[in-house]
């Protein structure tokens, strides 16, 4: 049911890149593991006129990329880290990075790195916005924004699925999708 209603949104707003979290949701959250679930479905879903009929979901289309969030990566965590402890700064990820390191969690494939660091500030004022999800005071927001822009001025991206010719790594998750629109 959810999958179909996220397909009748795909074919209303045609997206030629989707974006979702990855298999484990990023890190193992049940929302975002459902949404993986949910968008994967979907993104097949859109352009299968046989298990979504048109004259009950829209007209078929399909996008052309989907791409796992991987915001939560160890190369951006670890260089960030060490950012800070070279300036003598306290970090937050000292307890994120042996954690990782017991349990073992895999190292994702990033495949996409697109410069961001204008939009940091958006970005950081977007997640405050979910009061009951992020602490304002917390670890998300204690590497100071010159230090974020001049280590790791990027967000990551892992290809998940292309229709579209492209080539890795890329800095645009619309590489290759500009030449087939």
């Amino acid at each position: 049911m959810a999958a179909g209603e996220l397909v009748r949104k795909i074919r209303a707003f045609r997206p030629q890149v989707i974006t979702t979290y990855d298999e484990n949701g990023g890190y193992p959250h049940p929302d975002h593991i459902m949404t993986h679930k949910i968008s994967m479905v979907a993104f097949e879903g859109a352009a299968d006129t046989e298990k979504y009929p048109e004259d009950e979901y829209g007209p078929a289309y399909q996008p052309l990329k989907m791409y796992y969030n991987q915001g939560f990566n160890r190369p951006r965590t670890e260089a960030l880290h060490q950012a800070l402890l070279d300036r003598g700064m306290e970090s937050p990820y000292g307890d994120w990075l042996k954690r990782w390191e017991e349990f073992g969690m895999k190292q994702r494939t990033l495949t996409t790195h697109v410069p961001c660091a204008d939009f940091f500030e958006i970005r950081d004022k977007a997640l405050i916005a979910h009061a009951t999800q992020i602490d304002p005071d917390g670890g998300w927001f204690r590497v100071p924004m010159d230090i974020q822009k001049e280590v790791w001025p990027t967000e990551e991206y892992e290809l998940a699925k292309s229709l579209a010719d492209t080539s890795l790594p890329e800095d645009d998750l619309f590489a290759g999708v500009r030449d087939n629109a």
